[in-house]
């Protein structure tokens, strides 16, 4: 028998709007709860060697916290997740010009970016779907681009998220999921074995934008095709390391033997927390993956019991490369009108050692 959905009132934003959250559940333990603002995973508990359930993403209590400063907990980013050199591109000859949030660059989608909005949601089966229309001319991106974000849980343990966008103008998309994973649930993720499927990264200059190139991971901090602690050479003297103050990179992702042009899923990462068993492996259809190892969580920010301290989360962001709209040696990133984005990601939750 599926689990159905269920919902309870969040609170309301500054306007009067009010926020709900979506709980979806599975046969094996596994629990989420999404806002409808935001499309923010703000809890993901899911079970250790042991059988016993943990939340095991950052987030905070109350809306308000996600109104505010929040650095992105839990949400989904857009119309451009990561960076866009100078706040600024050219397209079919006409230049845009985008809020700059990150010194003169422009991140996430800027500060009214997809993390900001309400999103219409509705139940269809086993699928909390929300949909958003963002406006020709919000965050300076042109055109109205129509979105839907469909989350679900399934038996294979998996957070699944599809993503679905047209256009009626020529746009930048490169959509992402942004939440912050900490498998012990509390503490740091140093110790967290982390694997990611990338023979290439993306190297960036101090302002973490991409210097146009690819770096073969071989030789560096940021070879982790076999198992490595996240916190074993986060603090070597590598310059790339120094830019982002550590990972902060966007990985180029392997292509499956075999695997023909267009989308096609493949793994990602692999990440084991030792301690609690708790196994997380993405599979996407993105060509990037952005490894963020919280470097700038200090302590300021706390919820739901914790403190969110110095590397007490990583990000495994699913997506296209840094500045591509400025980058046409990169991935394509513009959707036209008569062309559909679409992109599956999914999480998957297991736990090694059980029955031991």
């Amino acid at each position: 028998m599926p689990n159905p959905i269920t919902h309870a009132p969040f609170g309301r934003l500054a306007d009067g709007a009010a926020v709900t959250c979506f709980t979806l559940g599975n046969a094996k333990g596994l629990t989420a709860k999404i806002l409808d603002f935001g499309g923010i995973v703000t809890e993901l508990h899911a079970p250790d060697r042991d059988g016993r359930p943990g939340d095991v993403v950052l987030g905070f209590d109350t809306l308000d916290a996600y109104a505010g400063d929040s650095p992105y907990f839990g949400a989904l980013i857009g119309r451009y997740g990561n960076r866009i050199a100078g706040s600024r591109f050219t397209l079919d000859g006409q230049d845009y010009v985008l809020p700059a949030n990150d010194g003169g660059h422009h991140l996430h989608g800027g500060p009214g970016g997809f993390h900001k909005v309400l999103w219409q949601a509705r139940v269809e089966g086993e699928s909390l779907v929300l949909a958003y229309r963002s406006a020709d001319g919000e965050q300076g991106y042109p055109g109205n681009l129509d979105v839907e974000a469909s989350y679900s849980l399934n038996d294979d343990n998996e957070l699944v998220l599809r993503l679905r966008a047209v256009t009626d103008k020529p746009t930048p998309v490169n959509l992402t999921q942004h939440s912050y994973f900490n498998l012990c649930g509390e503490g740091h993720i140093l110790d967290h074995l982390l694997t990611i499927d990338a023979d290439a990264f993306v190297p960036v200059d101090a302002g973490a934008i991409p210097l146009g190139m690819l770096s073969p991971v071989t030789g560096t901090p940021f070879d982790f095709r076999t198992p490595r602690p996240i916190g074993e050479r986060v603090g070597q003297p590598d310059k790339q390391l120094r830019h982002g103050r550590g990972y902060d990179h966007n990985f180029v992702l392997n292509k499956p033997d075999g695997m023909a042009r267009g989308q096609a899923m493949r793994r990602a990462a692999h990440v084991l927390d030792p301690g609690s068993g708790r196994v997380l492996e993405l599979f996407t259809t993105e060509p990037g993956l952005q490894f963020y190892s919280g470097n700038f969580l200090d302590g300021s920010l706390a919820g739901k019991g914790r403190s969110h301290g110095h590397r007490s989360g990583f990000c495994l962001e699913p997506q296209h490369f840094p500045d591509s709209p400025n980058r046409p040696r990169f991935p394509n990133v513009i959707l036209r009108p008569g062309q559909v984005y679409e992109s599956e990601s999914r999480w998957r939750f297991s736990v090694q050692g059980a029955n031991e």
